[in-house]
């Protein structure tokens, strides 16, 4: 069986029973909640706007734009940092100067206990509702119990903060304009080097320099020097086709020397050089079959045969003088002819002795010139960055990549709950504390104790053993626990069987 639930009368009668129990706890709560909200000095916060923009040199994204998030985002942690760095933080207190009502020795402001609290005031935050390093726009805040002070020490620390930010810009132009100086003298070297090198090899090639060039270039197709060979290649057939040829008549031209009737079966094209030659020759033809036509009607005898007997062998004496002539002439024309093989195998073959050393050559030229190019690629980039990082150093002087675009403000209420409130939250407080100290030190009433307790008999009077009595003392009664009590009837039945055999 559940224990009854205490009515509300009842706990009020517990209140009013022990007032001390919860009234004294309550006020003092309430009167040390409220001596701290009179005696807590304010909390100011002063904010200050600021915006950062990337460098307007060497930028590919646009003149004082970031490339990405996360360029501005390190350039954020980068002011986050310097904002809390302790040297920062030290100029800017001794330029705001000691607290009001503030007396130290001399030398020991500000101590470094004062650095942390300044560090620990002090906070870079994103506009509502944005992240950090996602917008160009952050604030500058510090909290301080002073309103004119919290502003003062929001401004002393922007300015040592754009000053420190300008000076870290700055050194770090000058380290990279050190570091490119040598970059770039080292490029250069590289270079010079490659140049001689590849200048040297060019005065070996001397004047096929261009067809090499060429051949690099181009890689193939038709150059001068190819043209030039397969010129005279065409140029030595040629030549050794007229010398055959020549060859041949001077031949033909010996033999009809001796036999005039072989140049009668020697084929025209022969005697193209020899016009004359090949005219007597049809004249010695059409005399021949002149004769031959007579000497079909006539005889021998007959004065028309004999004329035409004595014409044949006056051309034929006429072409016997000219194959001599011609036998001379074929054989200057091949005399020439000789040489003009000679000359042209010669070319022909210094030609391609010229191509094929361009070619052998070509491996090692293009290694060099390829070189050549990568190092001055190398060189106009190195002298790129090095103008980049000395207009950057210049620019760190002259500007700062960080901008404030007002004075701080501090608004014109301090921040956290105000004096009403803690007296409020004070009061509310300690009577909490004073109920939960009534409900620890005294017993809950149940709920049936008025209706069924009875008045105690004479034997109920009289003490019936030691235990029982101590079992049961009011002090007991006071200090148990609700889950070790039990209701009024229970223990009236379980003393019942004492008392009878105590009579």
């Amino acid at each position: 069986m559940s224990a009854p639930v205490p009515v509300l009368s009842d706990i009020v009668g517990l209140f009013i029973r022990h007032p001390l129990r919860w009234a004294l706890p309550a006020v003092v709560v309430a009167a040390i909640a409220s001596l701290y909200a009179v005696t807590k000095p304010a909390t100011w916060e002063a904010a200050l706007t600021l915006t950062v923009r990337a460098e307007a040199t060497g930028n590919q994204g646009g003149a004082g734009r970031f490339r990405d998030l996360s360029e501005m985002k390190t350039v954020q942690e980068t002011v986050l940092e310097l904002a809390k760095n302790r040297a920062v933080l030290e100029a800017a207190l001794r330029k705001v100067g000691l607290p009001a009502n503030t007396k130290v020795a001399a030398g020991a402001w500000p101590s470094g206990a004062d650095i942390d609290d300044l560090s620990d005031a002090l906070k870079l935050v994103p506009p509502k509702g944005a992240e950090f390093g996602s917008t160009e726009v952050f604030y500058l805040k510090v909290k301080d119990n002073d309103r004119a002070r919290a502003m003062a020490l929001a401004d002393a620390v922007a300015d040592e903060l754009l000053a420190r930010f300008q000076l870290l810009r700055s050194d770090k132009a000058q380290s990279m304009v050190r570091e490119l100086g040598v970059a770039v003298d080292i490029a250069r070297r590289d270079l010079q080097e490659s140049v001689t090198t590849l200048g040297a090899f060019e005065t070996r090639i001397g004047g096929d320099l261009a067809e090499l060039r060429n051949l690099e270039q181009l890689g193939s197709g038709d150059s001068d020097l190819r043209k030039l060979v397969v010129e005279l290649e065409s140029e030595l057939r040629q030549a050794e086709n007229a010398e055959r040829n020549n060859q041949e008549l001077h031949n033909l031209l010996s033999a009809a020397q001796a036999d005039s009737s072989r140049l009668l079966a020697t084929p025209n094209r022969l005697l193209e050089s020899q016009p004359a030659l090949r005219r007597l020759k049809e004249g010695l033809i059409d005399a021949q079959l002149r004769t031959s036509l007579l000497l079909g009607s006539r005889s021998h005898e007959h004065p028309e045969v004999r004329a035409s007997l004595d014409a044949q062998e006056e051309v034929r004496r006429h072409l016997h003088a000219e194959l001599a002539a011609a036998a001379q002439g074929v054989a200057g024309e091949l005399d020439v002819a000789h040489e003009l093989v000679a000359d042209r195998r010669q070319k022909a073959a210094a030609a391609r002795g010229r191509l094929d050393r361009l070619a052998s050559s070509r491996a090692e030229y293009s290694s060099l010139n390829s070189q050549m190019q990568y190092r001055t690629r190398q060189a106009e980039q190195s002298e790129r960055q090095l103008v980049d990082a000395r207009a950057a150093q210049a620019g760190g002087a002259a500007s700062n990549l960080l901008t404030r675009l007002d004075k701080a403000d501090a608004g014109t209420k301090p921040i956290g709950p105000g004096k009403t409130t803690l007296l409020g939250i004070g009061i509310g407080g300690g009577l909490m504390f004073g109920i939960g100290c009534l409900l620890l030190t005294t017993r809950l009433p149940d709920g049936s104790a008025t209706t069924t307790q009875a008045q105690p008999s004479q034997a109920d009077a009289q003490p019936v053993s030691a235990a029982p009595a101590a079992a049961y003392s009011s002090s007991d009664l006071r200090t148990a626990r609700p889950e070790n009590t039990r209701p009024a009837n229970a223990r009236t039945t379980e003393r019942a069987p004492l008392i009878t055999s105590a009579v």
